[in-house]
């Protein structure tokens, strides 16, 4: 059934090739949307500069994912216990040494990058370069970070960690069987989700019998839950061969010396999994650490812009109070408030990069008015009551030789405090409305205003609103001089 019938030109390798195209084809579509995404992200961050302080970090690591993604840049990363073997390991992939080694541990202190590119005479089984499928040439960088149990290390595997969750593929590199350390370690990182090759190293100095029986521990005891063992491999990274040579006397010597790598079968593992899943492996990964940046730019930006809307809705509160207070006229001073809430609702609107017209913030003061219920009624029947009386004892002032003039005051804080209260709810819920996006969210307006007005200590604010306003009016001379 290979060759193809008359009555049927396609075969089952055609089928296959057919399908083989259909999937690069999708995958390179998922990459391209994963890319303009990421790169509108970047291009949309929407910060102030203020908002950028402190940001620089979490910026920058955007900036590179996007880098990573249009340069179609694979990173892998050795993460295991000192003495184990993994700047050699990632020399051995180099085929230079560009990672320091040496006989002491801890030798790797910090995070060391370096790219790698298979050359075209490096030819393993068919596979000369190293590609993502459909996507032609790709960088690969190599990764070291220090020993996960080095002393004093804390910091150190913390960062060890981060790194995990950027990079795309992970080399956990062991030289015999797996210590608790090690389980524990390789454990937290199989949380990150990434696909994990477990590199049993120094094979060279253990008999075959000895290593045979180790592998066979490590694959059908210590790790059965965490990897599969299809990703584990056995190398030598860095062999010690004995070599007898002869003086010039004649003597025979034994020495040792460093022999060529047998790293072959972890070049074809991680050259298997690119070739399989590379680009998807790079997509899927940066939108993820993208993902969990931009989380943390967002609620920075939503902190600091929290801390202006508090201070604006605060000015507008004793904004409010104040042009209520002094106002001596009935009905006009409640329509100065109004006006009031208004320009509160469109400042904020601004502060939150939120395009709205003055009908939209007209709009939406009716709509958390009506929402507001029992509040905004007892604001108006309240202020209307304390208006008119306010008016009629600013009338009597001039014939009482001042004495109505403390009545007056009393009830120009009551009903500029009252006033206050409402706008500074007014400004709660819109600020809550803004920050999420000009969306009330599938609880509606009358939940979320329900929710924030039980979250109000009404009372206090009602206290804090009459000291700020009496000490307001008490200064300003204008009032005095009545």
């Amino acid at each position: 059934m290979s060759e193809a019938s008359d009555d049927n030109p396609w075969n089952f390798q055609d089928l296959d090739e057919a399908l083989l195209s259909f999937d690069e084809i999708q995958e390179q579509l998922n990459y391209q949307q994963a890319q303009d995404s990421l790169r509108n992200l970047v291009n949309h961050l929407d910060l102030t500069p203020q908002e950028q302080i402190g940001l620089e970090t979490e910026l920058n690591n955007l900036t590179e994912m996007l880098e990573k993604l249009e340069h179609s840049l694979v990173q892998i990363a050795a993460f295991g216990m000192v003495g184990r073997g993994k700047s050699s390991v990632l020399n051995a992939l180099l085929g230079e040494n560009i990672f320091k080694t040496g006989p002491l541990h801890g030798v790797t202190q910090t995070i060391d990058k370096a790219s790698w590119k298979l050359e075209e005479d490096d030819n393993i089984q068919g596979l000369q370069t190293v590609a993502l499928s459909g996507w032609g040439q790709s960088q690969i960088q190599l990764i070291d970070t220090p020993g996960i149990d080095e002393v004093d290390g804390e910091t150190r595997e913390i960062l060890a960690h981060q790194m995990a969750k950027q990079v795309d593929l992970i080399l956990f590199v062991i030289s015999g069987d797996m210590t608790k350390v090690e389980f524990d370690a390789l454990s937290q990182l199989r949380e990150a989700g990434k696909p994990i090759i477990l590199a049993f190293n120094k094979i060279d100095q253990y008999p075959e019998t000895d290593r045979l029986a180790i592998y066979d521990k490590i694959r059908n005891e210590r790790v059965k839950q965490l990897v599969s063992p299809d990703e584990i491999v056995m190398i030598a990274a860095s062999p010690l061969v004995m070599e007898i040579t002869q003086d010039h006397q004649g003597n025979l010597k034994q020495q040792r010396r460093r022999g060529k790598p047998q790293i072959e079968a972890l070049k074809l593992k991680i050259l298997e999994i690119l070739h399989r899943e590379g680009k998807s492996l790079v997509a899927i990964n940066t939108m993820l650490y993208a993902d969990e940046v931009n989380e943390q730019i967002l609620a920075r930006k939503l902190e600091i812009r929290e801390k202006a809307a508090n201070q604006l809705i605060q000015k507008a509160v004793m904004t409010k109070g104040m042009a209520i207070a002094l106002n001596p006229v009935t009905v006009v001073d409640l329509l100065t408030g109004a006006v009031v809430d208004v320009a509160m609702i469109l400042a904020l609107s601004r502060l939150y990069g939120i395009s709205m017209t003055q009908q939209g913030a007209i709009a939406l003061l009716q709509k958390i008015g009506v929402s507001m219920g029992g509040i905004s009624a007892s604001e108006f029947l309240t202020s209307l009551g304390l208006s008119s009386l306010k008016g009629m004892l600013g009338l009597i002032i001039p014939t009482t030789a001042g004495f109505s003039l403390l009545p007056y005051l009393s009830i120009a804080i009551t009903q500029g405090s009252v006033a206050g209260v409402s706008c500074y709810a007014i400004g709660q819920v819109t600020k809550r409305y803004l920050a999420n996006g000009a969306a009330w969210g599938p609880e509606g307006p009358k939940t979320v205003v329900k929710r924030i007005l039980l979250s109000l200590d009404k009372t206090s604010i009602l206290n804090r609103i009459k000291w700020e306003l009496g000490a307001k009016l008490k200064r300003d001379k204008g009032f005095n001089s009545m």
